[in-house]
């Protein structure tokens, strides 16, 4: 009689834990990264963090449903107070049924309780931003990651964008017209489903110009170089002025480049000009900045498809004495100051190609420095802006050269590239020097 009245008690206790009514307080997340603040409490938490749900009646939990993803918690940790569970990366977010959306739903056998508990994906990131020289009433278009649902838009100086703005579903982008009265530059801030995600401060951004072929950066002239005479007008009127034909069009009239030949140079004027000194940037770019977080941004116009011969050199000296793709100029070397990289965007990784265009828009290209010759940073780690700043002063002739190459393409042993003339029209402006940090931005 004592075993059976100990196991209807028993019964009893479980039947009640079932059905007892279950309350949340307060939601901690469990940063074991953080030695400060290993545990606070959180009004959201993101895909793969671990949180702790804190509240009454959690005996005999069954389920938790989380965005109404069927989400494993370890039972055995679990008290009546306390539950500890993982948000599971599969777990949908902006795919998530609405109704379910931003609930945590917890489930006994005799109850249930759904908490409302804003659930978001990884932080959103900014990887790229095309273009970072807009005009009024030109779109731009911001890449990165996690970026659903933007919703406001804050550009420097604090110009917002609230309407117009298209965002990817897949939050790989989002875009926007640019708006009137923007003068000052830095970053664009983002808020969206996900959170704040912000660019590296590089929009609109006019003090770092290398040349924009029209008031700064002045073109140096020899028999080498084509001159300002071969400029010509922005083909899509956007109010850039001037810009660089990269064959030109008294080459084209001619039947442009032949296979195996090189264009002339496009060259600022060099040692003993003051925009040529990229010292005035450390302001900027503070000379201590990685090679990893600089670039050479530019912006280039290809209307028409583009593909299998030609390819576009930049040099941060006057000093190459052979050209293109795999030439000695663009790789590392301790003998020489090799300061060039090759630039060829119909080229695949794996040596495939793609044919390459624009359409009817600039788009904006970002080099990382460490793809110049000598800053590769497999070879030399611990190259600093200022580093690259040296070099370009001590060289004989630290003219920015950029020309275009029309010479074979050897890939590797199995694929090469043979040159055909060329007589197609590229168009280049705004080449100038940025900072690429990317800037994380705390949820907390």
């Amino acid at each position: 009689m004592a075993l059976a009245a100990t196991w209807l008690t028993s019964c009893s206790d479980d039947d009640d834990s079932q059905s007892a009514p279950m309350t949340v307080s307060k939601i901690y997340l469990q940063d074991a990264e953080d030695e400060e603040m290993k545990s606070r409490e959180v009004d959201f938490a993101r895909l793969g963090q671990l949180i702790r749900i804190e509240g009454s009646g959690f005996t005999g939990l069954k389920k938790i449903y989380i965005n109404g993803f069927d989400t494993y918690f370890n039972n055995a940790l679990m008290t009546d107070n306390n539950v500890w569970v993982t948000l599971n990366s599969k777990t949908p977010v902006d795919k998530a049924d609405p109704e379910v959306r931003n609930t945590i739903v917890f489930v006994k056998d005799g109850t249930k309780l759904t908490h409302e508990f804003t659930i978001r994906a990884a932080s959103p990131s900014v990887t790229s931003v095309d273009n970072t020289l807009p005009q009024p009433g030109e779109t731009v278009r911001v890449y990165g990651a996690n970026l659903q649902e933007t919703t406001k838009i804050t550009l420097p100086g604090g110009v917002e964008v609230t309407s117009g703005i298209v965002s990817d579903p897949d939050g790989e982008f989002y875009a926007f017209v640019m708006p009137e009265g923007v003068t000052e530059a830095g970053s664009i801030t983002s808020e969206g489903a996900n959170g704040t995600a912000v660019s590296p401060a590089y929009f609109n951004d006019f003090r770092t110009f290398i040349t924009n072929f029209s008031d700064k950066g002045e073109l140096g002239s020899w028999s080498a170089t084509y001159s300002s005479d071969d400029l010509v007008d922005d083909p899509l009127n956007t109010g850039r002025g001037k810009v660089a034909l990269l064959v030109p069009q008294s080459k084209l009239d001619t039947g442009g480049l032949d296979a195996g030949s090189n264009a002339l140079l496009w060259a600022t004027a060099g040692n003993d000009n003051a925009n040529d000194d990229w010292s005035r940037m450390y302001s900027m770019i503070p000379a201590e900045t990685p090679a990893s977080e600089v670039g050479i941004q530019f912006d280039i116009y290809v209307p028409e498809a583009w593909d299998e011969s030609g390819q576009l050199e930049f040099s941060l000296q006057n000093n190459l004495s052979n050209y293109g793709y795999g030439s000695a100029g663009t790789k590392f070397s301790d003998q020489y100051t090799n300061t060039a990289t090759v630039w060829v965007p119909w080229l695949n990784e794996d040596g495939s190609h793609t044919p390459y265009t624009t359409g009817a828009s600039w788009k904006t290209i970002t080099i990382p420095m460490t793809a110049f010759g000598n800053y590769d940073p497999s070879k030399a780690p611990d190259v600093t802006f200022q580093k690259i700043v040296e070099d370009r002063n001590a060289g004989s002739y630290r003219n920015f050269v950029l020309l275009f190459v029309n010479a074979d393409l050897e890939f590797s042993d199995a694929i090469t590239y043979k040159a055909k003339p060329f007589s197609q029209k590229i168009y280049i402006d705004n080449l100038r020097v940025v900072n690429t940090k990317q800037i994380t931005v705390s949820d907390f």
